[in-house]
């Protein structure tokens, strides 16, 4: 909506007030951390699982998959500054029990972190 005002100097009216399913959520972040979920209500009465931290990711191995302690988050693609704050999102490098993997899913929306394993640990 305009916000200044009109050519004769009147000012603009909203028609409505938002509706509920208009409004703006909160942002969501995944850090590393002891895992946490919360239970968010969306459109039609339906909840979403929504993940705020997390320690455990599934990892990807030759087409099975593994459960392995996420320890550190090494690099993102979107910001530099973001894996320093620890943040999991879609295409985060991570260091796992397991290796370096890379995370292939968005952890904020599903409630977990799924990743494929990118380089094996070495021992």
């Amino acid at each position: 909506m305009n916000r200044g005002r009109k050519i004769t100097s009147g000012k603009y009216h909203k028609l409505r007030k938002t509706k509920l399913f208009e409004r703006e959520g909160q942002e969501r972040i995944v850090v590393l951390g002891e895992t946490k979920t919360k239970q968010t209500r969306v459109r039609g009465g339906a909840t979403k699982t929504v993940l705020l931290k997390s320690n455990i990711a599934n990892v990807l191995i030759d087409s099975k998959v593994k459960r392995a302690e996420i320890k550190n988050v090494e690099e993102t693609p979107q910001n530099k500054f973001l894996a320093r704050q620890n943040r999991l999102m879609k295409g985060a490098i991570i260091e796992t029990s397991l290796g370096r993997a890379r995370i292939t899913n968005r952890p904020t929306r599903e409630g977990h972190v799924n990743a494929i394993l990118v380089a094996d640990k070495k021992e």
